[in-house]
């Protein structure tokens, strides 16, 4: 299986912080932000992983990360010219992925739960991880059914059906890149990872995993303060980098 970070975006709202520098490039406690997926996905196994970044701050991914051969792992690195949703990062990774499957994890999304059998135990379809949350109007929400099968998904929905948000770790089996090049732009001009999704829950074939512990989405002020707490509290003993 490869891995992707997609770590492009301005990070409007963390300005000034992002003015000169990435958001994954900010520090959580004693690391890097990126150092925190970068962690779950070589807990899982994944080392062959590539890193998507704005044209901005390549330098500044490459000068810290390397070849990888540090963590014992290779990287590689593509930039993302402008942020054209997360679905795009499977089309600037075509190459990349080649015939594999294929994981993906935001670059600003910290995990206390240790998903690597998830990940490991992938075969086929799709796989999303859900957070029980009290906002889920800010997120793509799933519903499930009593037995955790996804029956529908939205995004950032006015009224949501649950307060299911889908986390920004997803893994899928390799036709995700071809269903990623025939997505169409939504009304924001992106294309939405939540069409990905919808493609393979209309199959059947959509996995829902649940996220019991702690989960952050550290694009706000708020956010980061709290995943330099948690980093400090929860997740050193947890780090393998």
């Amino acid at each position: 299986m490869k891995g992707i970070i997609l770590s492009g975006g301005r990070a409007t709202r963390l300005r000034p912080c992002t003015k000169v520098t990435s958001k994954g490039l900010l520090p959580i406690y004693n690391r890097p932000m990126i150092y925190y997926p970068l962690n779950t996905l070589l807990k899982a196994g994944v080392k062959d992983i590539l890193i998507i970044v704005g044209p901005e701050h390549a330098g500044q991914y490459l000068n810290l990360l390397g070849s990888g051969a540090e963590f014992g792992a290779r990287f590689t690195y593509e930039i993302q010219d402008e942020p054209r949703g997360l679905a795009d990062a499977f089309i600037i990774g075509e190459t990349f992925v080649g015939k594999d499957d294929v994981v993906m994890i935001l670059g600003d999304n910290i995990f206390a739960d240790d998903v690597s059998q998830e990940i490991k135990n992938f075969q086929s379809g799709a796989k999303i991880f859900a957070k029980a949350v009290s906002d889920p109007e800010r997120f793509g929400v799933v519903e499930v059914d009593k037995n955790g099968r996804a029956l529908s998904i939205e995004e950032k929905p006015k009224q949501p059906k649950s307060n299911l948000c889908i986390t920004g770790l997803y893994v899928y089996d390799n036709r995700v890149i071809e269903v990623a090049k025939n997505v169409k732009p939504s009304q924001r001009g992106e294309l939405e990872i939540t069409d990905l999704h919808n493609w393979y829950l209309e199959k059947g074939e959509l996995e829902v995993a649940m996220v019991e512990n702690e989960w952050i989405d550290a694009g706000t002020f708020d956010s980061l303060l709290e995943a330099q707490n948690l980093a400090k509290t929860k997740l050193q003993q947890d780090m393998i980098i």
